[in-house]
């Protein structure tokens, strides 16, 4: 407990009227000035020093974070709460009934989870709410501090303009990212049903075919077990490290099969190739002229990577060097 007395206005001296407070037995009175702000610095070291001395926790390795996103309405809460057992997350018809990125922690026999439900993303033109704008903001964030993205889709909608936004961000972010296709259950379905909406999704997310695909129902539990294992496969393949020497006879092998391009006599050659980086993996290509290293070259040696080593559910980043630039 602190003691303030307040409206002792007075500087330098101590008022000898603050003596008096001692009779109420609550130790030492701090003399503050709520008007012109004196003591409250002496009153805030006062109040600091009840505070426990706070301890060093590290965020254990070994926990995978997971960001739940996707737009408003999605079932992002219903996941959260089929994933936990109960209702820990509020639950409505009214989209945008989350606002704010909210932290569970989960642990089964597939690991260990820190699941973050945020709120649903939705255009810019009808974001007007400070307080909405506020909670996008949050959604953002949640997907930097998180390993896994989980980008939830209404089955009953298919992909949507935003559905396609929001995948970006989680793309651009270069997390590893699964494609969750919700309300399954509503669903009317024939044997060719998942493939068609399976082509759909590979369509409108081209940039994201590294993802995997599942369809579950946060309503019935249908196929929520196997986002565990999924969200620590990922993440695995999202941590992977090559080596050099396994990266240049993948490298070897690639150019001998399609030659590099040229332009006006000069060909690219490319020297060698090596994983500077994870999560999400990054390699640099050092080269003889890196205006020559076409995209479409560049996307088939990813390709011939994701073939080789697999890297399923993240994005990869290469960077191209030539000769003389210093490796980093």
């Amino acid at each position: 407990m602190v003691l303030a007395i307040n409206k002792v206005d007075q500087v330098g001296r101590e008022n000898p009227d603050i003596y008096e407070f001692y009779n109420l037995g609550l130790g030492d009175p701090i003399g503050v000035s709520a008007v012109h702000g004196h003591g409250t610095g002496d009153l805030l070291d006062a109040c600091a020093s009840y505070f426990p001395e706070e301890e060093e926790q590290e965020e254990e390795e070994d926990v995978a974070k997971v960001a739940v996103i996707g737009k408003p309405n999605v079932g992002k809460s219903s996941l959260i709460n089929r994933v936990l057992g109960e209702e820990r997350v509020i639950v409505s018809d009214v989209a945008g009934t989350t606002r704010d990125a909210v932290d569970s922690y989960f642990e089964n026999e597939q690991g260990k989870f820190l699941f973050i439900d945020t709120a649903g993303m939705r255009r810019k033109s009808k974001v007007e709410e400070r307080i909405e704008r506020f909670s996008v903001l949050r959604a953002v964030m949640a997907i930097e501090r998180a390993d896994v993205c989980l980008i939830m889709i209404d089955a009953t909608e298919g992909v949507t303009d935003q559905d396609t936004k929001v995948a970006g961000l989680a793309h651009d972010a270069g997390k590893a990212c699964i494609i969750v296709v919700n309300k399954w259950d509503l669903v009317e379905k024939d044997g060719k049903t998942m493939d068609k909406m399976r082509e759909e999704i590979r369509r409108d997310l081209a940039y994201m075919t590294y993802a995997p695909i599942l369809f579950i129902s946060a309503l019935t539990g249908q196929r929520v077990p196997r986002l565990f294992e999924l969200v620590q496969y990922v993440r695995e393949q999202a941590s992977m490290r090559i080596t050099t020497g396994m990266l240049n006879s993948l490298l070897a092998d690639a150019t001998a099969r399609v030659q590099p391009p040229s332009d006006k006599g000069r060909r690219l050659k490319i020297y060698y190739m090596t994983q500077t980086g994870i999560r999400p993996p990054h390699f640099i290509c050092f080269c003889n002229e890196a205006k020559l290293f076409h995209f479409s070259y560049q996307r088939y040696l990813e390709n011939q990577i994701r073939s080789t080593f697999g890297l399923e559910g993240t994005p990869i980043r290469m960077t191209i060097r030539q000769k003389g630039d210093k490796e980093e």
